[in-house]
């Protein structure tokens, strides 16, 4: 194999000494796989052109053939083992046909075999010939797509599958252990969830170091994506660590703070070493073995030391308070949790683990507009590859330097923040839009001449010249525009004002915790009221008196004796029958109406079609949210309290909420953390903080520059 380096340096002298020993450890270890000059050029000519790009494919095939030379001196004779003759394989002895015969196919048997007779003639030898499966195997596996198993979904009705295509280089260097890159390269996959394509002939190319925004309409597999690379069904190098925030922390006796340093493995590997080797030395007497182990304890201590082991709980405690865990609430057992906080939980031990690859599927749907400042600031320093789905335009701006964008079962990534995104993609949608009607044209005016001389006989090799040139003209595909959402609340009676207020409500559960003093609130019918706070300041109650689901301990609740509120919330959309399909849910809430009357009020949410008959449970989480609108407003309610709206919805569908939400005739009062929505529609800021709820004249600006300026003086 030296010679074979020779040859390696002598015609690519720019070659790196580490690559041309890979080349020959490869070679010697898997001689035996290439049959011709083909193979080897096949399995390694991309990575010589890569060493030297000016080369040409007939002088890297010369290379090839050299180094084939070497390996095998007598051409295929000496690879084969046997004579050849051209392609064909000369016998080493005749073989009587009718003497043979296919022999049954035994328990043990993987394929049909040719046996030997009595007659003591050759056959075909059962070794050479699994060799020769083996061989033909690696060469399929090379060209086709390898796929991976099967995974139930969430919904447990359909299933979701994975496939993509194995580069055999980089497969053998991940096996090999030489990968040492922590960029991510999925190349020319598929996804599928159920009989649906989501995917197809898709790449994902991920830098490390750079914060990748995944956007896309509901429902196209965005989150189905991030499970796939999660799970191991999409194959990315073994050595690059990934972690998804999918699923809250599992509430038990353990507290909250020590829940996210136990994420750090090798330092809770350390400590409970540190923790026996104290307690031998304990146990143990004067002599050689005390000594020993003073010895391993001193090592775990510099173990310990190198990784900074007494500074993580003070880390662990700056995400937590950055999150909105009190210092208090840090030493809680994650059982006394809500689902909510534990999902925060869980983002907190993400960010405490810091993975190569960070999965994040809308993390600021949890928080408060404190907490997604302070997280948009954590992440703009976050040293490895993020991927994250957010619906949040805002957060975008902040931490994204990369988007990458999910349309027509493709994948497209830009450069930059989600502004450039829209820049640049309207730039691009205009350029194809000009090239699509310049090549239409262009095939027109071929046609035009066609026709008119196609029966000329002197213009004949005119016709059949243009005829060529239509051929060989790339396919007229046109551009696929992303349809528009519109979103349609019903028409409502309009009622005189008091419509709905609170006059000097207190509000307690414990005497001893008030959780509102004097509250005094008025909302209209044009009222496009936005409620803000941080989370457990009590906006949820505030929400829950307004809709006389709790009664005042003091002072009064008024509402208008024609008010029809509808509520929606997140745990709403969480207690849909999932089992029922959208059409059959709404008659179940409301029974006795014509079946298009259903349709209809779902088709002005954006289910209708195939979508209207899935079961619920198939869903994505904005399409369940537009479903619990179509039950919100089939009541024909006058009034609305949205509770978290925008979870889930995204981008498309929040712009045709707020404009619908705009054009609704009847009062509106909103929690949401979405700053775009807030701007779109909402005409007061009401702050709920330190038990009591003030009107805002600055609006959302004056809110974010008080949120700021606290999180500069806590940091």
């Amino acid at each position: 194999m030296a010679a074979v380096g020779e040859v390696l340096r002598q015609s690519l002298p720019e070659i790196d000494n580490a690559i041309a020993d890979y080349l020959n450890g490869i070679l010697e270890d898997t001689s035996n796989e290439f049959e011709d000059v083909d193979d080897l050029y096949e399995a390694f000519g991309e990575m010589l052109h890569q060493v030297d790009d000016s080369k040409s494919e007939d002088e890297i095939r010369e290379i090839c053939e050299k180094i084939y030379n070497i390996m095998f001196p007598g051409g295929n004779e000496s690879n084969s083992k046997g004579k050849m003759n051209g392609q064909h394989k000369i016998l080493g002895a005749p073989v009587v046909i009718g003497d043979v015969k296919i022999d049954e196919i035994t328990e043990e048997a993987s394929s049909i075999w040719l046996n030997k007779r009595d007659s003591g003639l050759t056959t075909v030898d059962k070794k050479k010939l699994e060799k020769a499966e083996a061989k033909l195997q690696m060469k399929k596996e090379k060209r086709d797509l390898m796929p991976t198993t099967l995974k139930k979904v969430d919904s447990g009705i359909e299933l979701a599958s994975a496939s993509q295509q194995i580069n055999r280089r980089d497969a053998k260097m991940d096996a090999s252990g030489t990968n040492r890159s922590l960029d991510i390269k999925i190349e020319n996959f598929d996804i599928a969830f159920g009989e649906r394509l989501l995917l197809s002939g898709a790449d994902l190319h991920l830098v490390y170091g750079r914060r990748y925004g995944f956007i896309g309409r509901n429902g196209l597999g965005k989150t189905t994506l991030l499970k796939m690379i999660s799970s191991g069904q999409l194959k990315i190098p073994s050595h690059i660590s990934v972690l998804h925030v999918e699923q809250e922390v599992v509430g038990d006796d353990t507290p909250a703070i020590q829940s996210v340093l136990e994420c750090d493995l090798k330092r809770e590997g350390l400590l409970k070493q540190e923790r026996e080797l104290n307690a031998k030395l304990n146990a143990a007497g004067s002599g050689d073995s005390d000594s020993n182990l003073s010895n391993k304890l001193s090592e775990v201590y510099h173990e310990l030391s190198a990784i900074e082991a007494d500074r993580a709980p003070a880390r662990a405690a700056v995400i937590m308070s950055g999150l909105g865990f009190s210092p208090g609430s840090q030493d809680r057992p994650t059982k006394e949790f809500s689902g909510g906080w534990r999902m925060r939980l869980a983002l907190a031990r993400a960010l405490f683990t810091k993975p190569d690859l960070l999965l994040l599927d809308e993390p600021t749907n949890m928080l408060d507009m404190k907490a997604i400042i302070w997280l948009e600031n954590y992440l703009q320093q976050w040293a490895s590859t993020i991927l994250v789905v957010s619906h949040d335009q805002m957060f975008l701006n902040s931490v994204s330097t990369d988007i990458v964008h999910l349309q027509s079962s493709k994948l497209d990534t830009y450069r930059g923040d989600f502004e450039t995104f829209k820049r640049t993609r309207e730039e691009r949608l205009k350029n194809q839009m000009k090239e699509y009607e310049a090549q239409k044209d262009y095939r027109e005016h071929l046609q035009v001449f066609i026709d008119r001389f196609r029966y000329n006989a002197n213009r004949a090799s005119q016709v059949q010249s243009k005829l060529k040139i239509l051929e060989k003209l790339p396919p007229l595909v046109p551009i696929v525009k992303e349809s528009e959402v519109i979103l349609r609340f019903p028409e409502c009676e309009s009622l005189s004002p008091p419509i709905l207020q609170l006059d000097e409500v207190e509000f307690y559960y414990s005497k001893d915790q008030p959780i509102f003093k004097n509250i005094c609130v008025n909302a209209l019918m044009n009222s496009r009221i936005s409620i803000v706070g941080e989370n457990g300041a009590g906006k949820t109650t505030l929400l829950k008196i307004l809709l006389g689901e709790l009664s005042p301990v003091n002072g009064l609740r008024h509402a208008h004796r024609s008010l029809r509120i509808g509520y929606f919330s997140q745990h709403h959309v969480d207690q849909l029958e999932m089992n029922m399909c959208s059409v059959e849910l709404l008659a179940s809430r409301f029974p006795g109406k014509p079946i298009e009357q259903y349709r209809t009020q779902l088709g002005s949410f954006g289910v209708s079609g195939e979508l209207a008959m899935r079961p619920v449970a198939s869903l994505s989480g904005g399409q369940k949210s537009r479903v619990a609108f179509a039950v919100m407003s089939l009541a024909n309610p006058n009034f609305f309290i949205l509770d978290e709206p925008t979870n889930h919805l995204d981008m498309e569908t929040i712009e045709a909420l707020g404009t619908a939400l705009n054009k609704f005739k009847g009062g509106v009062v909103l929690v949401s953390h979405d700053e775009r929505l807030i701007r779109k529609i909402c005409k007061e800021l009401w702050v709920v903080a330190n038990g009591t709820v003030t009107s805002l004249e600055g609006g959302i600006d004056e809110y974010k520059k008080i949120v700021e300026a606290e999180l500069a003086v806590k940091s």
